[in-house]
């Protein structure tokens, strides 16, 4: 084991705590408010629209971390989470206080509620992100990332939470909570061995509006080209869009999923195109337990099949695709990749 992954190790009981502070605390504020007041817009950043619900998790991530390793200089970090690590004149958090940027050992990315959208209305699980890697300054990135740590958030009506974990080149571990009991399982995280995306779930991202015609028309070509065209009375495939970028990484190393592509910061000239602003699109924090699915199995590639990576910050955008196996990827990855192309959206 390398000397950073013996230091980051003291991160994993932390975080695994920190993260069900913040399930325990986003439950309880849902039990005691309506979905009207969680939904309310509580402040607008440029990455996303940050509503009451956010603020549940952001308040208990900020007071975790002034506690967490208060005189330890070997666990220093950098917090990287929107809202919060951009103090005064976009300073950085650093933990802790008065530590210098660049002597920080670490930079911790946090989301503390992905999928906030589908929690504040009971409509699907949210999840709690966190990934940690060596401090490299700025361009510190993705695939610097060593630990990683995600949290089912789960609707009222659900006594079940799972959470995983994974530290780099060891492999990715999963628990099953129950919130009645209090008993906790293992659970195995079973990417689909499927070599095929037909009977099962496949899709790419389009849920807001703008350029979602055209999000569908390549989702329809890659699907045609795959599978052919439907069978009267028969379904070759399905879709689910969950709006959640770590409900999707779960979708895809749970066995869920079988394909799953984000591709609405490609869109940018379409949306010109149509005199419209691009909208909402994923960020690297929302990717930040990405090395929990690779550990998992899952292959994570960029919109042009290379190594996913982006700088560890809450405003770039990033276009992505997830394959459940090589075989779907085989299958599925030539396709994607001439649909782009025939639009001038590819390399």
């Amino acid at each position: 084991m390398s000397n950073v992954t013996e230091k980051v190790t003291g991160f994993l009981d932390p975080l695994l705590k920190l993260h069900e502070y913040i399930r325990d605390a986003v439950v309880a504020a849902m039990e005691g408010q309506q979905a009207e007041k969680l939904a309310q817009v509580h402040r607008e950043e440029d990455g996303d629209t940050i509503y009451a619900i956010d603020a549940v998790g952001e308040e208990m991530l900020l007071a975790f971390c002034e506690t967490l390793f208060r005189e330890s200089r070997e666990h220093s970090f950098v917090l990287i989470a929107e809202g919060l690590a951009q103090g005064a004149k976009d300073a950085p958090i650093v933990f802790p206080r008065g530590t210098d940027e660049a002597s920080a050992a670490f930079r911790v990315i946090v989301d503390p509620i992905d999928g906030s959208r589908g929690i504040m209305y009971q409509k699907r699980s949210a999840w709690i992100l966190t990934g940690v890697a060596p401090n490299h300054g700025a361009d510190t990135s993705l695939q610097d990332i060593v630990l990683a740590v995600q949290t089912e958030i789960p609707l009222l009506k659900q006594h079940l939470s799972d959470q995983m974990w994974a530290i780099r080149g060891h492999g990715a571990h999963a628990e099953r909570y129950n919130r009645v009991t209090a008993e906790r399982f293992t659970l195995q995280l079973c990417p689909s061995k499927a070599e095929s995306i037909a009977h099962g779930f496949a899709m790419i991202s389009r849920f807001v509006p703008g350029v979602r015609d055209e999000l569908a028309a390549i989702d329809e070509e890659i699907v045609m080209g795959a599978l052919g065209p439907p069978n009267p009375g028969k379904a070759l495939c399905f879709e689910d869009q969950y709006i959640s970028t770590g409900g999707q990484l779960y979708e895809l190393m749970s066995g869920h999923d079988r394909f799953v592509a984000d591709l609405r910061p490609l869109m940018e000239t379409v949306a010109a195109g149509r005199g419209l602003r691009l909208g909402l699109c994923c960020h690297p924090y929302d990717l930040c337990t990405v090395l929990i699915a690779s550990e998992a199995g899952v292959l994570v590639t960029d919109a042009s099949g290379h190594p996913l990576n982006a700088r560890l910050n809450t405003t770039d955008d990033i276009a992505w695709a997830g394959y459940a196996n090589d075989k779907i990827r085989q299958q599925i990855e030539p396709l994607l990749q001439k649909a782009l192309r025939r639009r001038g959206l590819g390399k």
